[in-house]
């Protein structure tokens, strides 16, 4: 069975992963179908406890089909040793159908390792791609922006951050419809001079394309004031971003939601202020632009966070759609070897 080349897009949905399998994987998988046609979910885990979560709903029957998966990887599974050894599990099963194309793109909220190790073991690198980067949006005070990579590659080399910077911008011109997307390179000053081996001696080489719009260098304290659409930087430092990013954001609401229920008359003001703090707070929740597609790839694949509830799972499948309408693989190919023949 081949993925539909036109109309339909086929997902291979991991319905084992995450910390709140099966119940929000199905719960957002039905949400999706039950507002677009144009998508085919195939939920993939154990088919009875499936079969019992995808009975509390009413739902278009021919828009969503249980693979059996009778294998979990857990989190805490060594990567490398759990996509040999659990050949029957959700994450294995859900790669190899895109693999062999019988899906445009797996969707997993499960263990971060294992899709990344099958990510480039079973569905494989596009010809050219050195390493394939995570890419997750994140809310700025201007919309969103792109960080890669965040997790995959924490011993990233500067040829690795070029191709960082052509994919992100592809991805956001495609994606986000972002003309020109503003690049730029995390440091720790705007100043060029400044920075460590790597971010030396990537930011010539970024300046050097002429495919890609480079801003410069951004610091930390910038990017959620949406200096750049495309933050470029190796793993480590953009994971401890990210994290970081996550962290304050629900402090924050936490902090501010305890301040305004202190006293009588915060939570009249409280009352007052609501419609437009919530729409700030949805603003910067994360959960609205779906996962982190892991690019490069000769499939899509994308990591939603392990905490995922239904609407980040909804988004991420949505997400899927648009990333195949636009043919993103198909535009970083051409960009990638493209390049790679005229040197």
């Amino acid at each position: 069975m081949q993925s539909d080349l036109s109309g339909i897009t086929n997902i291979a949905l991991d319905a084992m992963g995450g910390d709140y399998a099966p119940a929000e994987p199905v719960k957002g998988a039905v949400d999706a179908v039950n507002v677009r046609d144009d998508i085919k979910i195939f939920l993939l885990g154990q088919e009875d406890v499936v079969a019992r979560e995808l009975e509390k709903y009413t739902y278009p029957k021919e828009q969503i089909q249980v693979v059996h998966a009778p294998e979990v990887i857990e989190t805490a599974e060594p990567p490398v040793n759990a996509i040999r050894g659990k050949k029957q599990s959700s994450i294995v099963i859900g790669m190899n159908m895109v693999k062999r194309q019988e899906a445009d793109a797996f969707v997993s909220a499960g263990s971060s390792g294992a899709v990344l190790v099958g990510g480039q073991v079973i569905v494989g690198r596009i010809k050219g791609i050195e390493r394939p980067p995570l890419a997750p949006l994140i809310p700025t005070e201007k919309g969103v922006s792109l960080l890669i990579d965040c997790g995959a590659n924490v011993d990233a080399r500067s040829s690795h951050l070029v191709q960082f910077a052509k994919m992100g911008s592809i991805y956001m011109e495609n994606v986000l419809h972002i003309s020109k997307p503003r690049v730029a390179i995390v440091n720790i000053g705007a100043e060029e001079e400044k920075g460590n081996a790597l971010v030396k001696e990537t930011i010539p080489l970024l300046r050097a394309l002429e495919d890609i719009h480079f801003v410069g260098c951004i610091e930390a304290r910038e990017i959620p004031r949406g200096a750049a659409d495309v933050i470029v930087c190796e793993a480590f430092v953009g994971n401890v971003i990210l994290k970081l990013y996550e962290g304050l954001s629900s402090t924050l609401i936490g902090v501010i939601k305890k301040g305004m229920m202190s006293t009588l008359k915060s939570k009249i003001g409280a009352a007052l202020a609501l419609p437009s703090l919530k729409s700030t707070i949805k603003a910067f929740d994360a959960s609205q632009y779906g996962g982190a597609p892991l690019l490069g790839l000769n499939g899509l694949v994308v990591k939603t966070h392990g905490s995922s509830k239904a609407q980040e799972i909804t988004n991420a499948v949505y997400q899927c759609v648009t990333f195949k309408q636009q043919d993103i693989n198909g535009k970083i190919r051409k960009n990638i070897i493209g390049s790679q023949e005229q040197k």
